[in-house]
């Protein structure tokens, strides 16, 4: 399965623990292609249709939905988790997680 960065991938995150999001939903993949290609696992952040703009949610439209990606969530998963996979990101999605990451985690 060629699993990309900034792809979008649906997932079943289930089981959780606590306040972790669960079910399967739609997840971005973080995690660089040269890391997708060689591991077993891949980091991903997984999307919410909840429309509050808090500073670490990334605003994208997926299937015709906006949805923001929660990169206060980001976990690594095991890629038998992947249900599906779906599109990438456009350029500006991709501008903008990169730039909430950089804030969020590198700041």
């Amino acid at each position: 399965m060629g699993i990309k960065q900034y792809q979008i991938v649906v997932v079943n995150l289930d089981p959780t623990i606590g306040s972790e999001l669960k079910k399967i939903r739609p997840c971005v993949v973080i995690s660089p292609d040269e890391m997708n290609q060689h591991l077993n696992t891949i980091v991903v952040a997984p999307l919410t249709t909840n429309k509050k703009a808090y500073p670490t949610r990334v605003k994208v439209t997926y299937q015709g939905k906006e949805g923001r990606i929660i990169i206060d969530q980001i976990r690594t998963i095991d890629k038998t988790r992947v249900v599906k996979v779906s599109d990438l990101l456009s350029k500006t999605e991709i501008v903008n997680i990169k730039d909430v990451i950089n804030r969020t985690f590198v700041l």
